[in-house]
């Protein structure tokens, strides 16, 4: 099942290796591929603390396999890479597929998944040397593609996944004859306002009204909502978080509990410097939070939970507090998370999102292949009309 592995290409100086742990790259060299716009959740101490906190590895269902290419043992690029033995976590669903290929006899899991495990948020796929230029950064990505589906085969995986890449690299993985999918996100853009009632006035004057009736209710129930500070980032606090992190997984028959209560400690003790968590309180009680994480100009909205119901809390904590946080720090944008129309009338924007897809089975590729050329189609005329309208 995707055991550890090295290959070396002859007609290169380039060795792909296959690892079991992110710690078998050292943290510098694998963090010296990052860029100013890669996401927080491909740093090597995020991967680290999933590892270490148990919420991947055995038992998960998410065995981690990074793939890291070194030319002239230098590391050149690396990519968080897991062999899945479910679909769940990923949000690009595929649960079709393998109802499809149980039908046509194919075992659909395990497979090879390029992702940040639980997290919906798009970003690199293939760190590679930023020195390098562009044209030879987009070579490497595409060799590791290539090596993706060669060792799919080599050890009967049914397929590889890259998902929410972004466009740049999406156009290498498809030089790789990976298949391309869209989804849609709601994003909030920062238009260089200086406060939340600029904002405001992008808005057409019945949403307005209703997004200031909707904070208003903060005050009207007694309850504060800021930004921890570094300083408050306590073990007790993160048990406070991974509690209200239940309260919103165990309401939903579909919820898992991904992370673990050590997950959140040993991002609190090694990763402060990029986390805003917001906190409710009432009576100096916890009551809510949203798990906020940024780095390069952007907020991400991650996870959320509350152990009371009020009127509009979830929107002030997850929505309207990040974009203040937002407009306080001048962070261009604030991805909150997956899904949710209900975002576009608070001032969220369609996204477009990309993954990419390589099947192994060429029945089942012949079928997924027009699958997606239609689920394109769709979502390209929603956000026409959306641009429209």
């Amino acid at each position: 099942m995707l055991p550890p592995r090295s290959d070396h290409d002859s007609t290169t100086s380039l060795t792909l290796r296959v690892l079991t742990s992110i710690r078998e790259v050292p943290e510098a060299a694998w963090d010296a591929l990052l860029t100013e716009r890669s996401s927080p959740f491909v740093e090597w101490q995020w991967l680290a603390c999933l590892e270490d906190s148990g919420s991947v590895g055995e038992g998960t269902g998410w065995l981690p396999r990074p793939f890291a290419l070194y030319e002239d043992e230098r590391l050149v690029a690396a990519a968080p890479a897991y062999v899945k033995l479910h679909s769940e976590g990923e949000f690009v669903f595929d649960w079709s597929w393998a109802d499809v290929a149980a039908q046509l006899g194919v075992e659909y899991y395990p497979k090879l998944v390029f992702a940040v495990p639980f997290t919906p948020a798009t970003g690199d796929r293939v760190l590679v040397d930023p020195a390098l230029p562009a044209e030879r950064r987009a070579e490497l990505v595409a060799a590791i593609a290539d090596a993706a589906s060669r060792l799919c085969g080599d050890v009967e995986l049914s397929s590889a996944h890259a998902l929410f890449v972004r466009d740049d690299e999406a156009a290498a993985w498809g030089r790789a004859r990976y298949f391309e999918r869209h989804g849609i996100q709601f994003h909030w853009h920062n238009q260089d306002f200086t406060n939340f009632e600029g904002f405001l006035s992008t808005l057409p004057s019945k949403k307005r009204t209703q997004v200031r009736r909707e904070r208003a209710q903060l005050a009207r129930d007694g309850v504060e909502l800021r930004t921890a500070r570094p300083d408050e980032l306590t073990p007790e606090l993160a048990r406070e978080m991974h509690a209200l992190y239940l309260t919103t997984v165990d309401k939903f028959v579909y919820g898992r509990r991904y992370l673990t209560r050590r997950f959140f400690e040993l991002v609190a003790e090694r990763f402060a410097g990029r986390l805003a968590w917001a906190l409710a309180r009432r009576d100096g009680a916890l009551i809510a939070s949203a798990f906020n994480v940024k780095r390069g100009g952007v907020l991400y909205g991650r996870y959320w939970g509350a152990h009371v119901d009020l009127p509009f809390l979830h929107f002030n904590v997850c929505f309207y507090h990040g974009i203040e946080e937002a407009i306080r720090e001048g962070l261009h944008t604030f991805e909150p998370g997956a899904g949710g129309e209900h975002k576009r009338v608070r001032g969220f924007r369609p996204t477009l999102t990309r993954s990419m897809h390589r099947v192994r089975d060429p029945r089942l590729a012949r079928l997924v292949e027009p699958f997606l050329a239609r689920e394109r189609a769709a979502i390209a005329r929603h956000l026409a009309e959306d641009a429209e309208g």
